[in-house]
């Protein structure tokens, strides 16, 4: 493991105790076990760490995934409610990672009041709204949903996945849930449901 992963990790653990407000620098650098004048040798600023925690812990996640990016020239060997299914429970299986998912929920409760926190969580959706627009559009070439409208459906489909993510979060956070899947599956049933009722609305019985 290098320096700048162990101040990412030493950063996780603290902010998932005390919110990212309560870190100092000089308690990474304490964590971590060296002196502050050494830890700005690698990061200028608590919110620079922040910011590469996420690109980290996403790459990292996604590396340990499960799921896969669908393959766009093999469409046809599958049902709209299967791609849509198959694409959540990839996208699932990042969110759901077990530092992801920390630091997920460190961002969901500061982002009203942390503008870093808050353009993370931004960044995060615009990325889900560019990649389901992507498919969305593959989706209708290959005649599998309805050709209008497509923004629209993209936008409405990764927004309203968010949402539930949200409410998951709450839900884990208020100790209602003990895991953000349920019953094996990294996708929770209420994003499951949605999926499959969002696949036939727009063309899923082709």
């Amino acid at each position: 493991m290098t320096r700048k992963e162990e101040i990412i990790y030493a950063t996780l653990e603290l902010a998932a105790e005390n919110g990212i407000k309560g870190v100092s620098m000089s308690q990474i650098a304490d964590k971590v076990g060296i002196k502050a004048p050494s830890l700005y040798n690698h990061f200028r600023s608590k919110d620079e760490i922040i910011k590469e925690m996420y690109g980290f812990l996403r790459d990292q996640a996604r590396a340990g995934s499960n799921g896969s990016v669908p393959d766009y020239s093999k469409l046809t060997d599958k049902s709209t409610e299967e791609i849509l299914l198959d694409s959540v429970s990839a996208y699932m299986g990042i969110v759901s990672d077990r530092n992801m998912l920390r630091f997920f929920k460190v961002l969901y409760s500061e982002r009203p009041t942390n503008p870093i926190a808050a353009s993370i969580i931004a960044e995060e959706t615009e990325r889900m709204i560019r990649y389901s627009r992507n498919m969305f559009y593959a989706l209708a070439v290959h005649g599998k949903i309805k050709n209008e409208n497509v923004d629209v459906a993209a936008m409405t489909f990764s927004l309203t996945v968010h949402s539930l993510i949200d409410y998951r979060m709450d839900m884990l956070t208020a100790g209602t849930a003990d895991e953000f899947g349920e019953d094996g599956s990294p996708v929770p049933k209420t994003i499951l449901d949605f999926v499959r009722w969002f696949s036939h609305q727009i063309g899923g019985d082709q």
